[in-house]
C-alpha cells in the first residue's frame, strides 16, 4: 500500500508569519493536533499542540525558599507579581510569528512511498504525522499515524 491510498490532500497550512495565538485557533477549529508550516507550498516546518504546551512549562527555581515573617507580607504581593510576568510573557509568545518554535527539521515522504516506510519514520522518531510532498517538494497532502491505521483497516 502507497502513501497515496491513506493521505489526506486536504492539509490545514500555516504560514511562518503566523502568530502562535492564531495557530492555536487553528488547531482548535480544525480539531487536529499539529500542522505544517509552508510557503509557496514548501513545507519549511512543522508544529504541533507539544510545541505551543512548552511556551508554558515555567522553570523550575533551585532549593527551598521559606518566607522570613517579615516577608509574609510580601508574599502574596510577589505571586501576583509573577502572575502578571507570566500573563505578559504569554502574551508576548501569542504575538511572535511560528517560525520562532516550529521544528525546523520535517521528516516528509512521497505519495508513492510505502506505508510501512512512514510507519518507521513516525515509530522511529516518534511523531504523529509526515507531510507528503511531490518531486517538486510541494506539499500534496499529510499522513497521520491514524490514516495508517485505517487503511490498515481497509486491507
Amino acid at each position: 500500500m502507497e502513501i497515496k491510498d491513506v493521505m489526506n490532500p486536504n492539509v490545514v497550512t500555516c504560514s511562518p508569519d503566523t502568530p502562535i495565538r492564531e495557530v492555536a485557533q487553528i488547531l482548535k477549529q480544525n480539531d487536529i493536533s499539529g500542522l505544517p508550516v509552508v510557503d509557496g507550498g514548501k513545507v519549511l516546518g512543522i508544529v504541533s499542540e507539544g510545541d505551543l504546551l512548552k511556551l508554558l512549562e515555567v522553570p523550575e527555581h533551585g532549593g527551598l525558599w521559606l518566607p522570613s515573617p517579615f516577608e509574609v507580607i510580601e508574599v502574596p504581593i510577589r505571586e501576583l507579581l509573577n502572575w502578571e510576568e507570566t500573563k505578559k510573557m504569554l502574551d508576548d509568545f501569542g504575538s511572535k510569528p511560528i517560525s520562532e518554535i516550529m521544528k525546523k527539521h520535517v521528516y516528509t515522504v512521497y505519495p508513492t512511498d510505502s506505508v510501512q516506510k512512514a510507519s518507521s519514520l513516525i515509530t522511529k522518531h516518534r511523531i504523529n504525522r509526515l507531510p507528503v510532498i511531490n518531486n517538486e517538494g510541494k506539499l500534496v497532502g499529510i499522513v497521520t499515524r491514524g490514516d495508517i491505521i485505517d487503511g490498515l483497516g481497509r486491507l
